[in-house]
């Protein structure tokens, strides 16, 4: 492949991606779209990785949108293939096993606050700045940021937001649940390390199947979630996961889960 837009590193089981194009704050055109495409099936097989924490080169911005050149180009159909492309990558970002963290070091603008919109838990720098300020060009949204941001703050929120296209700071974000945790800029990749290591010591079989309820949960009716939580929490009592769990508490000792 080649491509360095999108730089990977492994450390103790945690994958760390990095929106690589400072120089453009890091904006998305298709190589990047593709490589993250590319990557997202290795992180869900390779059990190597327990944990996801994506990031931006630099300290300006984590992903400020689009390249916008490329929407000179676009007709109807262009941009709708356009928009259905990022929405199936996203959806198998938000759909991974495995934990996913957004490290809001900067500007999450457009479609990069719908990557971060994507990702499980959102820490944001406190020199962070975020928007979706599509309209600004006469488009609106299209890799489901009008359909993620109304579930994670609200619909009178969402379209404050989306019909204002402004930004707004970290403080902001998490007073309105956008983001769970602002930290100054030199701490985030510590506090995201910690959370993901918290989460990896958890029951991993566990971990992905309360991903699996939540994203699933959301698209039915309340009954219909109640069910399908039932049944995948009974699906957990034919794993060792759980009755290591139960030793341990027990026991009054560290579980040691076997994914299994």
């Amino acid at each position: 492949m080649g491509s360095n837009v999108i730089l990977r590193e492994n450390l103790e089981g945690i994958e760390i991606l990095t929106f690589n194009r400072p120089d453009k704050l890091n904006a998305l055109n298709p190589e990047v779209m593709d490589t993250l495409d590319r990557i997202i099936p290795d992180l869900e097989n390779n059990s190597s990785i327990r944990a996801v924490i994506l990031r931006g080169a630099g300290e300006k911005s984590f992903v400020a949108g689009a390249d916008i050149p490329q929407f000179l180009e676009f007709g109807p159909l262009e941009s709708k293939a356009f928009a259905l492309k990022g929405q199936r990558i996203l959806h198998s970002l938000e759909h991974l096993p495995k934990p996913v963290i957004a490290a809001i070091n900067g500007f999450a603008l457009g479609g990069g606050l719908e990557i971060a919109m994507a990702c499980h838990i959102r820490i944001a720098a406190d020199t962070a700045q975020m928007g979706q300020p599509e309209v600004k060009l006469g488009i609106m949204p299209g890799y489901a940021g009008t359909q993620r941001l109304p579930r994670i703050v609200g619909k009178g929120r969402a379209l404050e937001l989306i019909m204002r296209g402004h930004m707004i700071t970290a403080q902001e974000a998490l007073a309105m649940g956008l983001v769970n945790q602002v930290v100054p800029l030199d701490k985030l990749m510590g506090e995201c390390f910690k959370i993901a290591k918290e989460i990896m010591a958890q029951s991993p079989i566990a971990v992905k199947t309360a991903i699996e309820a939540i994203n699933h949960g959301l698209n039915l009716t309340f009954e219909e979630a109640c069910t399908l939580e039932a049944n995948l929490f009974a699906t957990l009592f034919a794993t060792q996961d759980q009755k290591e769990g139960a030793r341990a508490f027990l026991e009054k000792r560290t579980p040691h889960f076997k994914n299994h």
